[in-house]
């Protein structure tokens, strides 16, 4: 068991990351929770695998469990009405606890909703994916989409807890277990060149071709021997960035890395085409290409971040309407009335935040 503590004064959490480890998420709880009263929010295919863990995951407690419906196209503003009166109905006093447990879109809804109820109550994030793992249910960003642009309404609300136990992985698809490995990426490009190429080694460790039939699996079992210790240093470093910038002022804008690109895709293919961590993965590639285009980022990075990226099986090309990409852009959350606040590398490890317009960045 491994804890990482996130310094943010009054706001401080601890990080619980582990492996097998969901019965005693009891002891962890209420030692942030003096209350019974849990509401725990999760979806439908969490809630189908491990309804029957419930009463071990929350033992001693009186818990309502709520059922969304799962997928990121289900994340939009016209959920809430449904989930507040639940909680009205269930009792949730602003004494009580909000549990969010699932993927990424679980903890911005339930962390949305507990932000929001009564002007804000108590919650605690256990991450059942990658991606929500090493990213969203770390650092207190919260929110849902509109029709207009992805998490355009939400908060700044840290949560009590992250219990992240590595059990939970062994359910994924092979899409949503590699689907959290452009997060993983990510934290390489942006703040630690070791980190990147230890993924590196890790990858070609595993001594598998890209084209053996068996290959995503076995490459799957390959890192699972190293899951919990790229997952704490993905921690790690978001909690690292968070500590010096909780609200997004500055510093925090490098976690955007291939984000503004990718939520765009992920926005104009409505959800459902690519998960996450595709369209990020697509985006960074693009980034990057671009960022060397115009003589921002060092020459052929891109090159072996595709290879990384292809390696972990994910996509490293989406073709988009950049006109169109281009207008989702300018609704992002990045942008500002002088244009949208790009993340460029400047090499792997190092990057720098430029402001352009939103069709500049596409300009030959």
């Amino acid at each position: 068991m491994e804890i990482l503590n996130v310094g943010l004064g009054e706001n401080s959490y601890d990080i619980v990351i582990g492996e097998n480890f969901f019965e005693r998420f009891p002891e962890y709880i209420k030692k942030v929770y003096g209350g019974k009263t849990l509401f725990v929010i999760t979806d439908s295919n969490v809630d189908r695998i491990y309804n029957n863990e419930y009463e071990k995951m929350f033992k001693g407690f009186n818990y309502t469990i709520y059922v969304l419906k799962a997928g990121e196209k289900n994340k939009h503003v016209g959920i809430m009405p449904a989930i507040y009166s639940a909680m009205v109905n269930a009792g949730l006093t602003r004494k009580d606890m909000v549990v969010a447990f699932g993927g990424g879109v679980v903890g911005d809804i339930a962390g949305f909703a507990a932000a929001s109820y009564m002007r804000g109550i108590d919650f605690i994030q256990i991450p059942t994916t990658i991606v929500s793992q090493v990213d969203s249910s770390v650092g207190g960003k919260v929110g849902v989409d509109l029709p207009e642009g992805k998490n355009l309404i939400g908060a700044f609300h840290q949560p009590k807890l992250v219990l992240i136990d590595n059990y939970f992985l062994n359910t994924l698809t092979n899409r949503y277990f590699y689907d959290g490995f452009a997060e993983i990426v990510k934290y390489g490009c942006i703040y630690d060149k070791n980190f990147f190429e230890k993924l590196e080694n890790i990858v070609k460790s595993a001594g598998f071709s890209e084209t053996n039939e068996n290959y995503k699996q076995k490459l799957r079992e390959h890192l699972m021997k190293y899951v919990n210790e790229l997952v704490y240093r993905s921690c790690e470093i978001k909690k690292e960035v968070v500590e010096k910038d909780e609200k997004e002022n500055n510093l925090r804008m490098i976690l955007n890395f291939g984000h503004t690109i990718g939520h765009a895709i992920e926005q104009f293919t409505n959800y459902e085409k690519y998960s996450h961590g595709e369209a990020i993965s697509a985006g960074m590639v693009d980034i990057t290409k671009i960022g060397e285009r115009k003589g921002i980022t060092k020459k052929n990075e891109f090159v072996r971040i595709e290879k990384l990226l292809k390696a972990l099986n994910l996509p490293v090309e989406i073709k988009y309407p950049e006109d169109k990409i281009s207008e989702i852009m300018k609704r992002d959350k990045k942008s500002t009335n002088d244009g949208v606040n790009f993340v460029f590398l400047v090499e792997i490890g190092k990057v720098e935040i430029v402001k352009m317009a939103e069709s500049e960045v596409f300009e030959q």
